[in-house]
């Protein structure tokens, strides 16, 4: 065999034998050349059980990286054959004569048609590659949808005795009544780790689940570093699946997750911003009119935390204070797309008195002290009366340094950062 094809032979060989692709060249029985490709494709399913889902996802996604590898092979081998396909034709060009026979030389005239050919061969190859791509993609999408169904109950066998409650709606709320004990999931390994802000979504949006968890460590003058573990097993050992870097620095422990998003306050200034985390790109920023910042109205424990953000049942909010409320806690509503604000509220609660706040069924409740191991939920502000009362509910601050409190609808409990740990407390409501 000429060298010229022995050097063909080796580059449509060299990547045969991937688990999910095999691409074969051979005579058929009558002798012509034939090319074969073969993919395995993965098993469908109909509407499985939560764990069969999810196992069908990682088989998927596990397709879906071989599936590119080996469109990756494809293309490096294409452009391997374009180039000796471009030497050759130079070559061609430059060939000497024959004498005998008048033509260029034969031998080089047949490498240079079996590269045309298996030229277009690959070609055809990469197309059908970027084909089942494009269907994994889209079946892996699907399933995804699929596992959301389960864990809201629509599938028939998946169903529970109770319907879930739509977003926005209020059903289940009441006023909070009992606050448990702190429970510490993890604490943070550096000095940056002495407050902070921890947070799951509530609404989570694809790719992303009610287990992913998202970490920000907030002591420092620049702080950009977002951990996101894509599991609570992975959170609690402090394994990061990923750590987004922002655009802009965040101030203090005001941020939360919300519908795939991350909102959080530019830092020395009055803008609240939304980044996107699945595509990692800033999507809004608002400022919020006359809002304190940069130490102006913080909670009573500093911290720079004058604009705090908050979800609840039935969306997005921001809690803040400004010149002409004269420090008291006013409360807005915010679109979370483009960070508009619905509907303002102006408290009566000070909001230098307080270490802190949350919000519950569109009701405000505050925390008497950062440091007190016993201290209370001591006010709530009902938006609903535009009323305010005093509470003595208790809560503990196991750490005695309590730098962010939180509440997560989905989970119905409290998020809290305190001194270095992140913990949780369990809460009740009164029947409505």
């Amino acid at each position: 065999m000429p060298a010229v094809q022995l050097l063909l032979l080796a580059c449509l060989v060299w990547g045969v034998g991937a688990r999910t692709a095999q691409f074969r060249k051979a005579n058929d029985q009558s002798g012509r050349c034939q090319y074969t490709f073969s993919v395995a494709g993965p098993d469908e399913s109909g509407c499985p059980e939560q764990g069969q889902a999810m196992s069908a996802i990682q088989d998927l996604q596990r397709d879906g990286r071989e599936q590119r590898a080996a469109m990756e092979s494809t293309k490096a081998r294409l452009s391997s054959l374009e180039d000796l396909l471009h030497r050759l034709t130079l070559g061609q060009a430059a060939a000497p004569w024959d004498t005998q026979e008048g033509r260029p030389q034969t031998e080089l005239e047949l490498a240079y048609s079996n590269l045309v050919r298996d030229k277009s061969a690959l070609e055809e190859e990469k197309r059908r590659l970027e084909a089942e791509n494009r269907d994994l993609a889209r079946r892996l999408e699907s399933s995804s949808k699929e596992v959301a169904r389960l864990r809201r109950g629509q599938c028939p066998q998946a169903r529970s005795t109770s319907e879930d409650v739509p977003p926005g709606s209020k059903e289940g709320c009441g006023e909070l009544i009992w606050v448990g004990e702190p429970v510490t999931l993890r604490t943070a390994e550096t000095l940056t780790g002495k407050y902070g802000v921890w947070m799951r979504d509530p609404q989570a949006a694809y790719p992303y689940t009610q287990e992913t968890t998202w970490r920000i460590d907030t002591v420092g003058t620049d702080v950009r570093q977002v951990y996101e573990y894509d599991l609570i097993s992975q959170f609690l050992q402090g394994y990061p699946s990923k750590v987004h870097v922002l655009p802009r620095p965040l101030e203090s422990t005001g941020a939360v997750v919300y519908q795939g998003s991350l909102y959080f306050q530019g830092a020395e200034s009055r803008t609240v911003i939304r980044y996107e985390l699945y595509t990692e790109t800033l999507k809004a920023e608002k400022e919020i009119p006359g809002a304190g910042y940069h130490g102006q109205f913080p909670y009573s424990w500093g911290g720079y935390t004058d604009i705090d953000l908050a979800v609840d049942e039935t969306g997005l909010w921001v809690i803040y204070s400004t010149e002409a409320a004269k420090g008291a806690i006013v409360l807005s509503k915010l679109n979370p797309e483009n960070l508009e604000l619905e509907q303002t509220w102006e408290t009566n609660i000070r909001k230098q008195s307080v270490a802190n706040a949350f919000i519950i069924c569109s009701t405000l409740y505050t925390i008497s002290s950062y440091s007190l191991p016993d201290a209370t939920v001591n006010f709530a502000y009902d938006t609903g009366t535009g009323s305010s009362k005093a509470l003595t509910v208790p809560f503990k601050n196991r750490y005695k340094y309590s730098s962010m409190i939180d509440y997560n609808p989905l989970e119905k409990k409290l998020f809290a950062w305190d001194n270095f740990n992140m913990v949780t407390y369990d809460i009740r409501l009164s029947q409505m």
